[in-house]
């Protein structure tokens, strides 16, 4: 069967500024910016700690840093969903590759509870077969057995399944599952994806379901 994976933060939802306030609630003051950061935000909670500490001046040692992160999660989980917003047309992309016939899921390196709760808080978590983040197995991207188990639990065919995301663990995932990566040119890095040599880039939703076509014809 045919199927198509989509990563969650900056592919299907920009969920920057939830990140970034949850991240700015951990320290003193505000470090990090909502609009200039977001970059740093799909990068991870960890990232966003260590910079925002490293800005105001108070490092944070590498052995403080899973503590700092849990209590970023606490704060995120609470606020998850009051900014984030999912991408133009995306849902009307995945209706319509379901529609075709296509299996859709998920494949995150996002928590694996707080994934669910937010697609599920965000009303489209039914509209995809499957949704695996990060600590439902011992791997994740771009390991890739988090890729291949996500494809396997839609039950899917590997060799005609693509990923989307929008960075190099992305591309990397796919590469080592030898699966078909796209990545997305509306996030911070822009066209600058393209450095990254996917098989195709993707800069409009409604551009998707016909891609995949070109890709895997029925």
């Amino acid at each position: 069967m045919r199927s198509v994976i989509f990563d969650l933060d900056g592919t299907l939802a920009d969920t920057s500024a939830d990140l970034i306030a949850a991240a700015n609630a951990c320290f003193a003051t505000p470090q990090l910016d909502p609009l200039a950061d977001r970059a740093v935000a799909f990068a991870g909670g960890r990232a966003m700690l260590r910079l925002g500490h490293t800005r105001a001046g108070t490092p944070l040692p590498e052995a403080e840093v899973d503590a700092a992160y849990d209590r970023f999660l606490d704060v995120y989980a609470e606020g998850m969903d009051n900014q984030t917003f999912l991408y133009d047309g995306a849902m009307q992309a995945v209706d319509t590759l379901a529609s075709r016939g296509w299996l859709v899921g998920i494949c995150t390196n996002k928590p694996h509870h707080l994934a669910e709760d937010l697609m599920t808080r965000l009303g489209v978590r039914d509209r995809f077969g499957a949704l695996i983040g990060a600590g439902h197995l011992p791997v994740k991207k771009p390991d890739p057995r988090h890729l291949l188990e996500t494809i396997a639990a839609l039950g899917g065919d590997p060799a005609q399944s693509a990923l989307i995301g929008d960075t190099h663990t992305d591309r990397d995932a796919a590469r080592n599952a030898g699966v078909v990566s796209v990545l997305v040119t509306f996030g911070p890095e822009g066209d600058g994806v393209a450095a990254l040599e996917p098989e195709a880039l993707l800069s409009d939703y409604n551009e998707l379901p016909d891609m995949m076509e070109r890709f895997f014809p029925g």
